[in-house]
């Protein structure tokens, strides 16, 4: 038979049941013309998805259109594997307009199809359709140069657990398509009966249009891209006026758990439940900000006056070599018009006093009141008092604890140590404006979303589960049309009754969530990788700001090889001469990686480097994306484990060759995909590579050419869950300015999902007019 070439026809996979994470693609097999030994692929011009979301009813139209760029006439199969779990209706297929028709597969008879496929194509990247029916048809041959568009359209019941919505779409094309996509775009409606609370994307930066309580848009775009990992949404239901929700997961009985809390206030507010704040607006004016930035900043300026609440009150503090205020206190909403004018006069010029200027500002600050300052300068200090640390003891002397400074570093030649701890210490957060950025528009978005203070000084008890690590931290303060993502770890799964509590108007206001259940095994595996990156993050950041420290380096080392995240500071990972694998290997490498941080010359705390690492950090700790696939040539993350490339293997992480040694299993082979049906949720791992090595269930397997595996092996049964005795179980709190240690968890499992694939000429003739 003829050798198999696949090329991506963009997956369309939904999992959406709540037992494992599912990956599935739509798949294009073609079938070489005579004569033709290089591979031949056909190529996606445009992938797009739409989705409409009413109640619990998902309807997903895909719209994509195939290129033959080669010069031979080529036909295929498509293959669509189906979710085990999910309520599919509905299913159809058109190409270039014409309504086709198809069948499904049993998944016994599909089994058979992906191990031939396997088989001959020696690539094991269809292991992870092992287990699930099929929807099958055929397709016309498409001519040298031409085009053909199929579009499929499909409805399934999305499952309602716990207050928490899942949906899924497979993107995860990279190890088939021959060339990046042209344009992949996705878009969701959501019409919900209930109100809409939290939406939360961990696969994918998305973009979201709030329209009320009950209606969102969520949309996704980019261009010239290879998507390996599929598009993930979630999104809360619920009658509270703020919402809690929980996804959790537990890979193994003597790991902690990991978990990840969304907590998101309703979007539309009566104006009596608004907090009335004080806005103070600390501009700097030196003769820096000439020109375009002193306008920007102006601009920015006078979009917060614009969109001050009614009971706000504020004030504008402009500071170059000496400091002018707009009025001697803070004044009512009402005099935006006169103030637009202050802003208006004010000219750039004479250098910067940045310890004046905080200071003047943190001592119009009332203590009944929610206090924001929007502190944003260009420079390094140049007046008065000039020395980082005199200045943060002065800021922290003067600072109230109802105080939130923001900084707003503008270009390069900002004192990025001075502004993230400004931040760090005052439960604020700082951001930078990069050179061809626009000041206004940085701002603005920023304003829009701390504009409507609801709850401050938020504290979570966590009731009979103990929990630490948690990130972010300290915890920020809850805003209209905002929501918390908070991931951490946790010890004895079960039920509890998790308390939020934060102060509204001078007064503590306590919400109780009860029956809120942390997984005793199984959830979403993205839970771990995204915790683990945020913390790696955290304590760049510590080592940035405070200096390093032989813990935190250890830290850093044995994340970052546990679950594969990339750092400036990682780049052991990809390194094959660097024993990462062994404890003995790892415990050397944070000794090295320690020692050249600690003899390195410093790094100066301003210019783009400076910023560009602040950045970096920030995004890294602050990040809500756990996206996985491949993160470099040599690193890839699946599930929760990372697996790196070493002498033509892909190997687990978590594989210690000093202490273990691995079932040898021949590719291709009867015990290989005997394995495989005994166990298909591991076919995802198998995937990676033709040749493995992964531990699962606490053993170790490799994957070795076919003959030199052995013939059997013992298939080890499903885990079942254990249960918690309750008397182990401890109370958690997490107060608004400390954070409590954290652990693996997770909630929602991922189902399993769709899938199509083209099929070779002649080889199921299941389509048809």
């Amino acid at each position: 038979m003829k050798k198999l070439f696949l090329t991506t026809l963009t997956a369309l996979i939904l999992a959406l049941a709540w037992a494992g994470p599912a990956h599935a693609d739509g798949i294009v097999i073609v079938d070489p013309p005579p004569h033709v030994s290089a591979p031949v692929n056909l190529t996606i011009k445009y992938h797009k998805v739409t989705v409409t979301i009413e109640g619990q009813v998902a309807t997903t139209h895909v719209d994509q259109v195939f290129v033959n760029e080669s010069q031979w006439a080529l036909e295929g199969t498509y293959i669509f594997p189906m979710p085990e779990e999910a309520a599919i209706s509905e299913f159809g297929m058109w190409v270039d307009g014409q309504k086709w028709e198809g069948k499904i597969l049993e998944r016994d008879e599909a089994r058979r199809i992906y191990e031939d496929i396997v088989r001959r194509q020696r690539d094991p990247a269809l292991l992870e359709y092992i287990g699930r029916n099929t929807f099958q048809a055929s397709i016309f041959p498409i001519e040298p140069g031409g085009e053909r568009r199929v579009e499929i359209e499909y409805s399934e019941v999305l499952p309602l657990e716990n207050g928490l919505v899942r949906y899924v779409y497979p993107l995860d094309t990279e190890r088939f398509s021959a060339k990046p996509i042209e344009e992949v775009s996705i878009h969701v409606d959501i019409h919900s009966e209930q109100a809409i609370k939290a939406i939360y994307s961990p696969s994918h930066k998305v973009a979201i249009d709030r329209q009320g309580d009950y209606r969102a848009s969520v949309g996704y775009e980019e261009y010239d891209v290879l998507p390996d990992v599929d598009f993930q949404l979630y999104y809360t239901v619920s009658k509270e006026d703020i919402g809690l929700n929980l996804l959790s997961y537990k890979g193994s009985e003597d790991e902690d758990g990991f978990f990840l809390l969304l907590v998101a206030p309703k979007v539309e507010v009566e104006e009596q439940e608004v907090i009335a704040k004080d806005v103070i607006f600390v501009l700097d004016t030196s003769g820096s900000m000439s020109g375009e930035k002193i306008e920007q900043a102006k601009d920015a300026l006078r979009f917060v006056l614009d969109n001050l609440n009614a009971e706000d009150r504020f004030n504008i503090v402009a500071f170059s070599t000496g400091v002018r205020q707009y009025a001697g206190s803070l004044r009512p909403a009402s005099e935006r018009d006169q103030a637009e004018r202050f802003v208006w006069e004010l000219e750039a010029m004479g250098g910067t006093d940045i310890n004046r200027a905080l200071l003047e500002a943190l001592s119009m600050a009332d203590a009944e009141r929610p206090t924001i300052v929007i502190f944003l300068t260009d420079g390094l200090a140049t007046e008065g008092v000039t020395e980082t640390e005199s200045i943060l003891e002065n800021v922290a002397d003067a600072a109230r604890p109802n105080v939130r400074i923001f900084p707003f570093g503008v270009g390069n030649d900002v004192h990025t140590i001075l502004l993230d701890t400004i931040a760090e210490n005052h439960r604020g957060a700082s951001a930078y404006v990069r050179p061809g950025q626009n000041i206004e528009e940085e701002v603005s978005a920023f304003y829009a979303k701390v504009s409507t203070p609801l709850l401050a000084d938020v504290e979570i008890d966590f009731g009979d589960v103990w929990v630490r690590d948690t990130y972010p931290y300290p915890l920020p303060d809850l805003f209209v049309g905002s929501q918390l993502v908070l991931a951490g770890r946790y010890n004895h799964a079960g039920p509890t009754t998790i308390t939020l509590s934060g102060v509204v108007n001078g007064r503590r206001q306590t919400f109780t969530y009860e029956d809120v259940t942390f997984r005793e095994a199984g959830g979403p595996d993205f839970i771990p990788r995204l915790w683990a990156t945020r913390k790696v993050g955290y304590l760049l950041k510590q080592i940035r700001l405070h200096g390093e420290s032989p813990e935190l380096v250890d830290e850093i080392v044995d994340l970052a090889v546990r679950y594969g995240i990339m750092t400036p500071y990682t780049s052991f990972l990809v390194n094959e001469d660097v024993d990462i694998l062994s404890e003995e290997g790892r415990e050397e490498t944070a000794r090295r990686e320690y020692q050249a941080l600690a003899t390195a010359t410093p790094a100066p705390a301003y210019g783009p480097t400076a910023v560009e690492k602040a950045q970096e950090d920030s995004g890294l700790a602050n990040t809500e994306r756990a996206s996985g696939g491949t993160v470099h040539e040599q690193v890839k993350q699946i599930g929760d484990k990372a697996f790196v490339y070493r002498e033509g293997i892909w190997t687990d992480t978590t594989f210690d060759p000093t202490k273990m040694t691995p079932v040898k299993i021949g590719f291709g082979s009867d015990a290989y995909f005997e394995l495989l049906a005994a166990r298909p949720e591991w076919g995802k791992y198998f995937a990676v590579g033709q040749y493995v090595i992964v531990v699962l269930d606490g053993t170790a397997y490799q994957v070795v050419p076919e003959g030199e595996g052995q013939e059997s092996v013992t298939i080890p049964p499903t885990a079942t869950p254990t249960s918690t005795p309750v008397a182990e179980q401890r109370t958690t709190t997490i107060p608004a300015s400390s954070s409590s240690d954290q652990s693996p968890s997770g909630g929602l499992c991922g189902g399993a999902g769709l899938a199509i694939l083209l099929p070779l000429v002649g080889l199921i003739p299941a389509f048809k007019r």
